[in-house]
Formats: structure tokens, C-alpha cells, sequence
């Protein structure tokens, strides 16, 4: 496995991160969080060229509260569909965040082992943010 200043020469050539984690930050302004007070955003790179982005959207009930990831998986189907290869996910203010581990197998998902991630740690693809994922591949035939 490559490491990580690997991975961000050579994978990530075509990427523009910066681009892409400034419109992470700017869907964070667009979050509803009354409750945390933590405005949280998303966005990734298509398999075709285009960015979607999500926010965060809590709820009075704690634990029914949407995150910036899952709303970016809503507007990657329902604007065509395709798989992520980069995803970014900022505060506000712009500080880096991590996905949680639901949004983590959201990401997987709906865009395999090789969609990079932007990560304290440097660009990394979702096999080692997401080591020993359960994805499709595990379900039975249909």
C-alpha cells in the first residue's frame, strides 16, 4: 500500500483539493444546527466531473439528525447518479473533519475502496479510512 504523500502525488494529480474543500466549507453555511452549533459540510468529486455537496441537518430528536455526507449521497443520486472519487469535509470555519463511522460506510458505498479522502493524516483512499469495509460484495446474489 502506498503511502500517504504517495497517494497525494499520484492519485490525486487531477483533484483540486482546494476547490473542493472550499465548497465543503461554503455547504457548511447552509447547515440547520440549532442544536450543536456545528455547521458541517461535504463535498466530493463525480466519476464525471461534477462536485455535489451536502450539510449537516439536526433535529430535535438528537439522533434522527442528517449528516453533511448522507445529504451529498441524496444529491449524488438525485443528480445522476455515479460514484465519488474525492470527498472533503469541513467546518464552517473551514477546520478539516473527519466522517463518522455511518458516513464512513455511506462513502464506501457509493464510491469503493480508491475514493480519496481528505484526512488529518494526508489523502487517503477510503480502504484505509475504512480498513476491512462491509460492502456490497459481501451480500448474497439477488
Amino acid at each position: 500500500m502506498p503511502s500517504s504523500e504517495t497517494t497525494e502525488t499520484t492519485e490525486t494529480t487531477e483533484i483540486d483539493w482546494d476547490a473542493l474543500r472550499s465548497a465543503a466549507r461554503q455547504a457548511a453555511q447552509h447547515a440547520y444546527c440549532p442544536y450543536s452549533g456545528l455547521q458541517v459540510g461535504a463535498a466530493a468529486l463525480c466519476d464525471d466531473g461534477r462536485t455535489v455537496d451536502g450539510c449537516n441537518v439536526e433535529n430535535a430528536s438528537y439522533g434522527l439528525g442528517l449528516c453533511a455526507e448522507c445529504t451529498m449521497a441524496g444529491q449524488l443520486r438525485r443528480t445522476g447518479g455515479g460514484r465519488f472519487v474525492a470527498v472533503a469535509c469541513r467546518s464552517g470555519a473551514g477546520e478539516l473533519l473527519m466522517p463518522c463511522g455511518r458516513c464512513r460506510q455511506v462513502l464506501y458505498e457509493l464510491g469503493g475502496p480508491d475514493c480519496l479522502v481528505d484526512t488529518p493524516r494526508g489523502i487517503l483512499p477510503m480502504s484505509e479510512v475504512l480498513p476491512d469495509a462491509f460492502g456490497p460484495e459481501f451480500l448474497p446474489a439477488h
